[in-house]
């Protein structure tokens, strides 16, 4: 038997696996998860492209647009949201990589997008 620790929704469960494939019930009552999981993002610089920005934000997964949350020309800081991704049934927020500002927005809300995408561009 193997055991393993799996987050579901911010829920920590402790589970044990048999070799044969089955699973036991969680051995305690779930606990709450301690930190957020990481960006969605992977952020990448790059030389600008007719009116876009120089760092590029990507899509760490594929998902569908779920909510914009930064408009061009918006200051944003390091972590701050710029968009969220519904990725799986869950909300993924795309945070920026470093300070700057929204230089451009690459996908309206509802587009379906593919892993590594652009999202958007800072300056």
């Amino acid at each position: 038997m193997k055991s393993y620790t799996i987050t579901v929704n911010g829920n920590v469960y402790d589970v044990t696996v048999e070799e044969n494939g089955s699973v036991s019930a969680p051995a305690a009552a779930p606990r709450r998860a301690a930190a957020p999981a990481a960006p969605a993002a992977a952020p990448k610089a790059a030389a600008p492209a007719g009116g876009a920005g120089s760092v590029k934000i990507e899509a760490g997964a594929a998902g569908k647009v779920f909510k914009i949350e930064a408009s061009v020309g918006q200051a944003v800081k390091k972590g701050d949201a710029v968009l969220v991704l519904e990725i799986m049934k869950m909300e993924t927020p795309v945070v920026a990589p470093q300070d700057g500002t929204v230089a451009s927005i690459n996908v309206n809300v509802g587009d379906m997008v593919e892993a590594g995408a652009l999202l958007a561009t800072l300056n």
